[in-house]
């Protein structure tokens, strides 16, 4: 190797295989690219923030009587809920009585049936 002073200047060459620079300028766009999606994903997470925002401080503005609507509506949801379980209780339950009746109408048949033969026995031993 020579000891030759490096002379840079505005007319000094530099010579490099082009593996090298079609390298460079892949590594350079590459940076360039991410860097735009970067910025790209930024962008978007802000608006979206922004956006949030805004419809936060659009719903803490309503009117206090949409409120109060909002919160009707719900306790009535809550009470026609309660109405369907109870009702559905109460078909049930005029099933049974239904059943019920007609198994006591059976057993007082049988009974005025066990009441006349007891009789028909007791007029005919005297």
């Amino acid at each position: 190797m020579s000891n030759k002073p490096l002379n840079i200047g505005d007319e000094a060459r530099v010579q490099m295989p082009m593996k090298t620079v079609a390298s460079l300028i892949v590594l350079v766009a590459m940076g360039v690219f991410a860097y735009t999606e970067v910025t790209a994903r930024l962008t978007s997470l802000e608006t979206s923030r922004e956006l949030f925002n805004a419809d936060l401080l659009k719903k803490s503005e309503q009117k206090p009587t949409d409120q109060e609507q909002f919160m009707l509506i719900e306790a009535l949801y809550g009470d026609v809920e309660k109405l369907t379980v109870t009702q559905e209780q109460n078909m049930t339950n005029k099933v049974n009585i239904e059943f019920l009746k007609t198994q006591l109408e059976k057993a007082l048949q049988d009974v005025e049936e066990l009441k006349d033969k007891v009789r028909a026995n007791g007029n005919g031993h005297q």
